[in-house]
């Protein structure tokens, strides 16, 4: 089996979802190539559609915030969107990339893409079957002009919003958002910081800022270190935000208990040492926190995706949550200190986790090519 994943670089979540259905493709022997469709008319293209989008989110949040709204309002499963439009303009070289490559399915863990192969279906060109997975607690605007055959959504108390919206319902298949093989194994505590140097008998706060950076990074850490008192632990994960690292790094270089790193693939790790972390409330990030059971404190979130996600997830129990800095590192210790609200949090996590979203939707793929050839061999 040859499945082509579409994926665009607007966050980290995408790729990271299109990356763990592409761990598990490999792991059960297929083949699986992961593109960024922009990618197909220039590496500058797709880095400024990329950059763009970090633009307004990380930068004009409010900006970003009223075209979220106004996108929802005007969002229909009736008529298409200027997004739609704006992707048709990639039909052609992606057409052209699929006829050369023959591939079995097509995997979007990004709504970009969706809509180029919407565009084809109406334009009935010969294209395989296609697969949706939506990276968001909600269903974002302009997600229902889609025409594709699956749709994986986080879970099944979204099914009636998407069914509202306009996704039929026989193509809705609630798997979860597929997270790394790395965050579906649990190391033992004590063990994980051993083996990141921690102090195995002493509590780790993680701070994670997430690609599109951490709002005011510099002044929650300074509060958050005024509480910790009593030699707790600090682990700051900057991303690729450079700078901020850079700064952090110089401003408590003396601070033994506080431990600052840029981008890394050990997050998993960093996970499993973890009592509680402190988050924006990306689909991704909640979604392997959610997988490794690990208590949850949202910081300020991008208007948009990433407050539908903070409010699924705290109406749930899932999280906790504040749009003041010291409410929320008060609620990050309570969940430290206090074994009852922090382990009934586990629990409720525990109930919610879909940790087999990648392979569900692995066998999912190998279900529906089987019927592809199996009906090849009928017409033949």
């Amino acid at each position: 089996m040859k499945i082509l994943i579409l994926s665009c670089s607007t966050g980290g979540g995408h790729n990271a979802a299109g990356k763990a259905v592409k761990e598990q493709l490999e792991k059960k022997g297929h083949e699986a190539v992961m593109l960024d469709p922009f990618s197909l008319k220039s590496d500058k293209t797709a880095s400024t559609v990329g950059n763009a989008y970090l633009l307004a989110a990380g930068k004009a949040p409010g900006f970003f915030g009223f075209i979220y709204k106004i996108g929802s309002s005007i969002s229909s499963s009736r008529h298409k969107s200027p997004v739609y439009y704006a992707n048709t303009l990639m039909v052609k070289r992606l057409k052209a990339y699929l006829d050369e490559n023959h591939f079995d399915a097509v995997v979007m863990p990004h709504l970009f893409p969706a809509e180029m192969m919407t565009c084809m279906k109406r334009r009935h060109m010969d294209i395989p079957p296609t697969v949706v997975i939506s990276t968001d607690y909600t269903c974002i605007p302009f997600f229902e002009e889609t025409e594709c055959d699956y749709y994986i959504i986080p879970h099944e108390d979204l099914l009636e919003e998407d069914i509202e919206k306009g996704l039929p319902a026989e193509k809705l298949y609630p798997f979860g958002i597929p997270v790394s093989p790395s965050f579906q194994k649990k190391t033992d505590k004590e063990k994980a910081k051993v083996k990141l140097h921690l102090p195995a008998d002493k509590p780790v706060y993680l701070v994670m800022s997430g690609s599109m950076g951490f709002g005011k990074m510099h002044l929650f850490v300074f509060e958050l270190t005024r509480k910790l008192t009593h030699d707790e632990q600090l682990i700051i994960i900057c991303g690729n935000n450079k700078k901020t690292q850079r700064i952090l790094k110089y401003t408590y270089y003396r601070n033994k208990n506080v431990h600052i790193t840029g981008f890394t693939e050990h997050v998993s790790d960093y996970m499993d040492a973890s009592d509680v972390i402190f988050t924006k409330p990306g689909g991704l990030t909640s979604t392997e926190a959610l997988v490794k059971n690990i208590p949850v404190v949202y910081t300020a979130a991008i208007p948009g995706c990433e407050t539908k996600n903070r409010e699924f997830f705290v109406s749930r129990g899932l999280a906790l949550a504040s749009e003041r800095i010291h409410v929320q590192i008060s609620q990050g210790i309570t969940l430290v200190e206090n074994k009852e609200i922090r382990n009934a949090m586990i629990n409720t996590q525990k109930h919610f986790a879909k940790p087999h979203a990648a392979a569900d939707i692995v066998t999912l793929l190998e279900e529906v090519t089987s019927e592809k050839d199996a009906a090849k061999k009928t017409t033949v």
